[in-house]
């Protein structure tokens, strides 16, 4: 059996009130609590909406908010750390 794995790409962004919407191209959308990136929740619509896709859709780039997100890391559910009270990384600092 032979199965294609593609690379998520993101092809677009939204948002509503709680949440950050990434729109795959392969048709997928992934849906994010904004609360997992603070400084998406703290933004204004305005800035959030002000966002680049960068690596041909491999990331998302917020240059007022200094905010990078990997599409790969968010499928493999990683988050800010900082809003991770019980990470031992985070501790081990």
């Amino acid at each position: 059996m032979t199965t294609l794995a593609l690379e998520p790409l993101a092809s677009s962004v939204s948002f509503d009130d709680s949440n950050m919407w990434v729109q795959l191209s392969d048709g997928r959308q992934l849906g994010v609590p904004l609360a997992y990136f603070p400084r998406l929740a703290n933004a204004t619509p305005q800035q959030r909406e002000n966002y680049l896709i960068s690596g041909g859709g491999s990331g998302l780039h917020w240059e007022d908010l200094d905010e990078d997100i990997s599409v790969f890391a968010l499928l493999a559910g990683h988050v800010d750390r900082s809003v991770m009270p019980n990470d031992p990384v985070k501790r081990a600092a």
